[in-house]
Formats: C-alpha cells, sequence, structure tokens
C-alpha cells in the first residue's frame, strides 16, 4: 500500500483528524487498467469531523505518473486525481495538519516473493 496524507499534530487530544489524499493497495490494481484510489476524511477523536472515505475505482495505470490532490478549506476538502474533481468533503480539520507519505508492505498477502515496496514521488507542491 501507497499512501499521503495529512493528519493533526494532536497537541490537544482531539486535533488528530486525518485528510487521505491517496491510498492505493496493490491487491485493487487491474494492471494496466484501473485502481481503487481511497481519499478522504477520517475522524478518529475529532468530533467535528465525520468519516467520510471512499475508494474510487479511476481507469489510471498507477505505473505511470498522476497528480493526487486536495484542495483544502475550512468548509470542505476537494480531492482531485490529474486534475479531475473525484470527491468532496463537508468539515474537514480546520487546524494545522503534518503531511505523512509511506509505502508499507504486507508479505503475508503476497504471492511468491514479495518485492520490496516502492513509492515513487516526482514532486510534491503545497501553497495558501
Amino acid at each position: 500500500m501507497v499512501a499521503l496524507w495529512m493528519v493533526g499534530l494532536e497537541d490537544r487530544p482531539e486535533r488528530c483528524a486525518e485528510i487521505c489524499v491517496t491510498e492505493m493497495f496493490g491487491n485493487a490494481i487491474v494492471p494496466g487498467k484501473s485502481t481503487a484510489v481511497g481519499m478522504g476524511l477520517h475522524p478518529f477523536r475529532d468530533p467535528a469531523v465525520k468519516e467520510n472515505f471512499k475508494a474510487v475505482r479511476l481507469p489510471i495505470d498507477i505505473t505511470d505518473f498522476h497528480l493526487y490532490g486536495v484542495e483544502w478549506s475550512a468548509e470542505r476538502a476537494d480531492f482531485f486525481v490529474d486534475g479531475h474533481l473525484i470527491r468532496s468533503c463537508p468539515q474537514p480539520p480546520a487546524y494545522p495538519l503534518q503531511l505523512m507519505v509511506a509505502a508499507f508492505d504486507f508479505p503475508d498477502g503476497s504471492i511468491g516473493e514479495p518485492p520490496t515496496p516502492e513509492f515513487v514521488i516526482d514532486y510534491i507542491r503545497g501553497y495558501r
């Protein structure tokens, strides 16, 4: 699984919600044709944020570079892939978040010898 997300700093216990920009599991890929791209909100312990996460099947080959993005305001988070609006979520967290990027390995779910996880990123851009 590869993921790019922003999560609260937990400077107060309730400031811990997450905006998941993208999350993709290897078992959700149809090679060369499509993949399920997860995006949305996870409240964790923040009562002001509602769970609003979905994996949307998109006709993309994730071995190619793509642009995954979120336009985030206090009112909503709009999620984009390659410049196309895929979904919107109301009531995202309204406090500072830190950016996280990771590749996860699930060797028990692999067939044969699992490859070393790799998440190649061309660039990350943030702006106000």
